[in-house]
């Protein structure tokens, strides 16, 4: 039985969610070969392929972060609005984010954050990473943005799987009607032990190990009309490379990072690993840190949360600006809804989906800016709101993705891979 896990949070409907895949229906183990070439449909269809090696990093706020608290302060407000936190100024005139967020704050030309989003009331993550709500996609089974990222390179550097959760498995990482071969490879699950030779197999007996199987498929060849064969042929060979050259398995020990690098990155090291994946040529990584569902004690909890934000956010993007990568990697962070601008009673806030703020950061995107405004209470957008699929499709164009293309789905229907793809164009340098 191959178990994908992510880590638990409880949320305030009173249940844990673990997100977790088990694999095992056919009542046998699966080898990250296995993985890598079930749904031999999808690899025996026509190959589409992206014009950019660009890559995102999305990092997910599970619970619902207070983007009164964060990236959108309402300083001028009444006290049950504003809460305890100050804004400070950042580098970029006219710009301010929370008091908690300092390193962020000398680094603001760098950075942006968009403060009119428009989202639903729904504890899951699948709009933020699909563009389609969880109601929606109960049925529709649209993909993540991650497994659009896995179909578009999956003809590319076989060392290197194209999107990496190092969240675990979830509904809104699911590839949908793209296939499980779209899935996102997630070193905390058994895939990660599949990076290795088994003990006293050397590469020499690996090939041996090859060409024995493939002697027993040749007769399976010969029979084959649907060339389903070939499909499951490709994804072993990639199963292989991963494991031969070691690529993914190096950019995962952060220990291969000096002790000063592992310093900064000391308590948000999944900052450090996506850094890593990128730069070993990952096409997307998604990861998640806290937990966000402040119903009570907000301010306690944030205290301690966003300082962690801080320094996971600050180092992330600096090391991208030092490395020449700005330009090459877009990175996302926010969660699935706001808080209520009015503290409650607990000293929380509630769910609040009709504003919710976003902060986003390269991809040749112009930064140094807040794009849109909340009303003076923070409760709607003052102007410009904005959708989350814009978002989305802003990141798209970023990677050098047409978010118009289309994908048939489990009937053999085109599907675009957004509907609303208007992107926001103050980002558009």
């Amino acid at each position: 039985m191959l178990r994908f896990l992510g880590s638990s949070h409880k949320f305030c409907d009173g249940a844990t969610r673990r997100d977790f895949l088990q694999i095992g229906a056919f009542g046998a183990g699966l080898t990250l070969a296995d993985m890598l070439r079930i749904n031999t449909a999808q690899a025996a269809a026509k190959k589409q392929s992206s014009k950019s090696k660009k890559s995102a990093i999305m990092i997910y706020l599970p619970g619902g972060p207070s983007h009164m608290d964060m990236y959108d302060l309402k300083p001028e407000a009444p006290v049950e609005f504003r809460g305890d936190f100050k804004p400070i100024q950042t580098n970029v005139p006219g710009c301010e984010i929370c008091e908690h967020f300092p390193m962020q704050a000398k680094m603001w030309d760098k950075l942006a954050a968009i403060r009119s989003i428009v989202s639903v009331d729904e504890h899951s993550d699948t709009l933020v990473l699909t563009g389609y709500p969880d109601r929606v996609n109960r049925i529709a089974e649209h993909p993540s943005f991650g497994s659009v990222v896995s179909k578009l390179r999956s003809a590319d550097n076989g060392a290197v799987p194209p999107f990496v959760s190092l969240r675990g498995m979830s509904r809104g990482t699911e590839p949908g009607y793209l296939g499980i071969a779209h899935r996102p490879f997630t070193p905390g699950g058994q895939g990660n032990s599949n990076l290795r030779l088994a003990n006293g197999v050397t590469v020499d007996r690996l090939d041996e190990r090859k060409n024995l199987l493939d002697k027993f498929d040749d007769t399976r060849r010969e029979i084959d009309a649907s060339g389903a064969m070939a499909g499951m042929d490709a994804y072993t060979e990639k199963a292989l490379e991963m494991v031969t050259a070691g690529v993914v398995r190096d950019a995962l020990d952060v220990r291969k990072e000096d002790e000063k690098t592992r310093e900064r990155y000391k308590g948000v090291e999944q900052f450090l690993t996506a850094r890593r994946l990128v730069e070993a040529g990952v096409g997307c990584v998604t990861l998640s840190i806290g937990g966000w569902d402040t119903h009570g004690q907000n301010f306690t909890t944030l205290k301690r949360q966003l300082p962690q934000v801080d320094k996971g956010i600050a180092n992330l993007i600096q090391d991208l600006h030092d490395r020449g990568m700005q330009d090459d990697v877009v990175t996302v962070m926010w969660g699935e809804f706001g808080r209520t601008p009015k503290v409650n009673m607990n000293a929380g806030r509630d769910h609040w989906s009709p504003v919710m703020s976003a902060m986003i950061a390269g991809g040749g995107l112009k930064m140094g800016q807040m794009v849109g405004a909340s009303t003076a209470k923070g409760e709607r957008p003052k102007d410009n709101p904005l959708s989350v699929p814009r978002v989305l499709s802003t990141i798209y164009r970023a990677l050098g993705i047409d978010p118009s293309m289309t994908f048939n789905n489990g009937s053999g229907r085109p599907m675009y891979v957004l509907d609303e793809r208007d992107p926001v164009k103050e980002l558009i340098g």
